[in-house]
């Protein structure tokens, strides 16, 4: 009969067991499912256009950019620390010049390390060739007023320009920018002749460069 009380008891204890372990199973579940690992931080990102005439503003989509982080424009094969253009954005959707020659370039969101730029992502994208197109009278007076168009590149430093025939591409004369407005009103020379009205890309590598020309008479 012995036998037989053990087997019962052990039997009680069995069913103890299971029922303090199904008891603790969903206070043990609750738990893991509170451990779960910290959400990553939002990750930095750029995006901008595949290809752009050469000498172009080029706008950058920004996000999540690190503190004191640096947009740049280089070739492929530049170090870190090389760079034509270099850019601190103050917006999200900053915008670089781009260089004025055609060719491979690449776009780099970098931060300074050890006090050393260090390249966080690149884009690479390629310049086209640039040109422009000029639109304004034939002819006019003698310091009379001059409407004129231009459109080109657009670069910050592009410029409509007239001045002699012959004279060199970084020449002044009654000028307006592009990249604030694509037409303006010149003042025509008092001196009557012949002149040449100029698109003027000024953009990285290239320097200055003349787009577009358009004789006009002042008589």
């Amino acid at each position: 009969m012995q036998p037989r009380k053990s087997g019962a008891a052990i039997g009680a204890l069995s069913r103890r067991v299971v029922l303090i372990t199904a008891g603790l199973w969903p206070a043990v579940a609750s738990a893991q499912k509170q451990q779960k690992p910290a959400p990553r931080p939002p990750q930095p990102a750029i995006s901008a256009a595949r290809s752009i005439m050469a000498g172009a503003p080029l706008s950058v989509f920004l996000s999540n950019a690190p503190q004191g982080a640096r947009l740049a424009i280089a070739r492929p094969d530049d170090p870190a620390e090389k760079a034509i253009v270099v850019l601190q954005p103050k917006t999200t959707v900053p915008s670089l010049q781009t260089p004025g020659a055609v060719g491979a370039y690449e776009l780099r969101l970098t931060v300074e390390k050890d006090g050393a730029p260090q390249i966080l992502l690149r884009q690479p994208f390629v310049t086209t060739e640039p040109s422009a197109t000029l639109a304004a009278p034939e002819r006019v007076g003698h310091s009379q007023a001059l409407p004129v168009r231009g459109i080109g590149p657009n670069g910050e430093q592009d410029r409509v320009v007239l001045v002699q025939p012959g004279a060199p591409a970084e020449a002044d004369g009654p000028r307006f920018f592009p990249a604030e407005n694509v037409e303006a009103t010149l003042e025509a020379p008092e001196q009557p002749g012949v002149y040449e009205l100029r698109y003027v890309m000024n953009a990285p590598v290239s320097g200055p460069v003349i787009l577009a020309r358009r004789p006009v008479k002042v008589e």
